[in-house]
C-alpha cells in the first residue's frame, strides 16, 4: 500500500469564504500515483472546514446566510470564548456545523464523486495563512 501526504496552504483575505479546492485535491491524487484507495481532506485549523457539496453560487450564499443566522459574528460579546481576547467564537461554531474533513473513494485514479459533488474549503476566520491536509492511501 502507498501513502501520500501534502499540505495545501490558503490565505483568505476576508473573514469568510467558501472555496472549491477540488482541482488542488485532483492534482494531489495525480501526483500520488494512487489508482485505488481513499483520499482524506481535512482542515488543520479549528475555525475552518472541509465539506462536499455543489459548486453553485446561490447555494454558497445560502450557506453564508444560514451560518450567520445560526452563529452570528456580532455582537462578539455573546460568546464566552471571546472573553479570552479573541473575536472568533462564531467561527468555531460554524466549523463544527460544516465539519472538519471529507473522505472520498479513489477509483481508477479519479475522485469517485456523485453528481455535482465537489470539495470545498470553508473559511470562517480568515485573513491569515491556514492549511488543509490531503492524505491519500491505496494502491
Amino acid at each position: 500500500m502507498k501513502s501520500y501526504r501534502k499540505e495545501l496552504w490558503f490565505h483568505i483575505p476576508t473573514r469568510r469564504e467558501l472555496r472549491n479546492i477540488t482541482p488542488e485535491v485532483d492534482a494531489c491524487l495525480r501526483e500520488s500515483g494512487i489508482q485505488e484507495g481513499l483520499a482524506l481532506v481535512n482542515a488543520m485549523h479549528i475555525t475552518a472546514s472541509v465539506f462536499i457539496n455543489d459548486d453553485e453560487r446561490g447555494l454558497h450564499q445560502d450557506y453564508d446566510d444560514w451560518l450567520e443566522e445560526l452563529a452570528p459574528h456580532e455582537p462578539i460579546s455573546q460568546y464566552r470564548h471571546n472573553r479570552t481576547g479573541e473575536d472568533n467564537g462564531d467561527a468555531h461554531l460554524k466549523r463544527q456545523i460544516m465539519g472538519r474533513e471529507v473522505v472520498v473513494a479513489v477509483t481508477e485514479g479519479r475522485l469517485d464523486f456523485g453528481p455535482w459533488e465537489q470539495i470545498f474549503y470553508g473559511e470562517f476566520d480568515g485573513r491569515r495563512r491556514k492549511r488543509v491536509l490531503v492524505k491519500i492511501i491505496g494502491e
